[in-house]
């Protein structure tokens, strides 16, 4: 059987270079993998825990699926659908609750991080690794591409999935493994970690002024024009970085290191990469946008099909509980 490979993706704002650096192009570069099959689903259940207003949901629903499909991801070649139109998986996440310890629950880093920053620690928010381990164990999926910070949810996935064929004596879930992603932390325009939380991103959707300006933000440091600068401290070098080519790095690099030139140059050069890169993505967007039954149509199949798959997990499930 062809390796099933699946991963989520939070419309809790509108997609930023961090997204697709970080998970968005593996997820498309993924869809070729000979022997493989590509689940991708919008997960908009889990964003109910910090995206509350139904207006912001619906668009930002649409903007990840429109993201998607403008980037390159093939509905022919992998399963895109919305996460709220399998139902499934919130009954996969009760039996999976069921026999899960709260221990478990309590030592999420994330949940912890999450509390740290003063998000209001709801249900929601502290059930959430048992809704992403009921997501991966639904479609029996073999590998789970994620940033090295979302591997101890892997692991707790892992875990959930023994408790239950322990405690029912059967063999209906598969151990999923994560696919790590290799790309480094994206910066945001603040020097952390590019994130919608933090406020400090490059949405993929800027262009023209707006994208200007949000580049000629980033922070950099105060070293004069003409001194000599060190690329591997400074965003923009390593967002930079990010689009150009081996020679293109080391040639800015060399004059950063030579001095006689301001980070202005560099974040105009910058610039240029970013509006080049995503010229196509920006002209295919907007044709989708003229023609968003086709966008819904995506997202129904995709449904359609991973319904199929959901539900012949669960009725396993259900008998090895004795429902059935």
């Amino acid at each position: 059987m062809p390796k099933r490979i699946l991963s989520g993706v939070k419309p809790s704002g509108r997609p930023h270079l961090g997204n697709f650096f970080g998970a968005i192009k593996q997820h498309i570069e993924i869809q070729d993998i000979p022997d493989s099959e590509a689940y991708y689903f919008i997960a908009d259940f889990h964003a109910l825990t910090t995206v509350q207003d139904p207006a912001l949901m619906r668009s930002f629903t649409l903007d990840v699926a429109l993201d998607y499909l403008a980037l390159g991801l093939d509905p022919k070649k992998a399963t895109f659908f919305r996460q709220s139109d399998v139902p499934q998986v919130c009954e996969l996440a009760w039996h999976l609750s069921c026999v899960t310890g709260m221990g478990l629950l309590e030592r999420a880093h994330s949940y912890k991080d999450k509390l740290a920053k003063g998000q209001t620690p709801s249900m929601g928010l502290f059930n959430y690794p048992v809704l992403m381990a009921a997501d991966i164990l639904i479609y029996k999926s073999n590998l789970v591409p994620v940033g090295q910070d979302q591997v101890q949810h892997i692991e707790m996935t892992q875990d959930m999935a023994q408790y239950f064929n322990n405690t029912y004596k059967c063999q209906v879930f598969v151990r999923p493994e994560a696919r790590l992603n290799q790309t480094a932390k994206i910066p945001g325009i603040d020097g952390q970690k590019m994130s919608k939380s933090y406020g400090n991103t490059i949405e993929l959707q800027a262009e023209g002024k707006e994208l200007k300006k949000v580049v000629m933000s980033v922070k950099t440091d105060s070293t004069p024009v003409e001194a000599p600068k060190d690329p591997t401290t400074c965003n923009v070098f390593a967002l930079y970085s990010l689009f150009a080519d081996d020679a293109e790095k080391q040639a800015l690099a060399d004059r950063y290191k030579a001095g006689g030139m301001g980070y202005g140059d560099a974040k105009k050069a910058l610039l240029e990469k970013i509006e080049v890169y995503f010229a196509e993505y920006r002209t295919k967007r907007k044709d989708l946008q003229k023609n968003l039954d086709y966008v819904q149509n995506v997202l129904k199949d995709g449904a359609a099909r991973a319904n199929k798959v959901a539900q012949a997990t669960l009725d396993e499930t259900k008998r090895a509980c004795g429902l059935l």
